[in-house]
């Protein structure tokens, strides 16, 4: 029996145009959607499949506002059977307060009885770039830590994790649980939510949570939009004379043999 604790972030949808709040420190999200990054997509996918191979349970954790409590919701009706809200302000949370918050839940989980074999999370934070979280939580629970896995198997009391090798093809660790794995997309193909796991989700209480302490902000840094491109016209012609030349563009750009 594998459980799995599978760490998710709600992110503002970067689809659309993006802009900075005034400090420079994160997204101004305030006529965005949110989701999830695709990285945590799929590690929820694997948390789901390596729980349910092993007879084991996929309890997803975030933190943030009661807004993420959507989030949540959703990697639920996807077949996780638990889920934890860690209720803090995120934007004043360094990747080392994020780190230490979910220690803090591990733990205390620990006490009352549920360990976790595995913990995933995405390999990166899709809104403000961190690399950090993974690491810096395997460094508080003293566990075996890789990263950038794209698939996984559990056997026993160990889990071999694959990912991409920098020559292109696939390294294999094999680690002993229980371990933390940071997890990129590309491996697994993420499941979409059921009108029945919809229905049940909402029936699921969300086990809230308050850190101890205030965050120290360790690791926060203002973000800069990069320029935007600039954009060149070039006029052809007017009217029936620009045929001429529209013809002769698409010849060069191989639209017309």
């Amino acid at each position: 029996m594998t459980n799995v604790l599978v760490c998710i972030k709600r992110v503002p949808d970067l689809g659309g145009e993006i802009s900075l709040t005034a400090d420079g420190m994160s997204v101004d999200d305030t006529s965005l959607g949110h989701t999830v990054s695709p990285h945590e997509e799929c590690a929820v996918e694997l948390a789901i499949t390596t729980a349910k191979e092993t007879d084991g349970q996929a309890t997803v954790l975030t933190l943030g506002s009661s807004d993420a409590v959507e989030q949540l919701r959703n990697a639920l009706a996807l077949g996780c059977t638990g889920a934890v809200l860690v209720e803090a302000d995120a934007t004043t949370y360094g990747p080392a307060d994020v780190a230490a918050s979910i220690a803090e839940v591990v733990r205390a989980h620990e006490t009352a009885g549920t360990t976790y074999d595995l913990v995933l999370l995405g390999n990166d934070a899709s809104d403000t770039g961190d690399f950090q979280v993974g690491i810096r939580l395997a460094y508080l629970l003293d566990r075996p830590v890789v990263a950038g896995i794209s698939t996984l198997s559990v056997s026993g009391d160990r889990v071999a994790a694959r990912g991409a090798a920098p020559d292109g093809g696939t390294e294999v660790y094999d680690v002993a649980l229980p371990a933390v794995l940071t997890v990129m997309e590309g491996g697994v193909e993420p499941r979409y939510p059921s009108i029945p796991g919809r229905m049940k989700a909402k029936k699921v209480v969300v086990e809230e949570v308050v850190p101890t302490g205030a965050p120290a902000g360790s690791g926060r840094r203002s973000l800069t939009l990069p320029e935007a491109p600039p954009s060149q016209v070039t006029l052809l012609g007017s009217g029936p004379e620009a045929a001429a030349a529209v013809v002769d563009l698409f010849e060069k750009i191989g639209v017309t043999k």
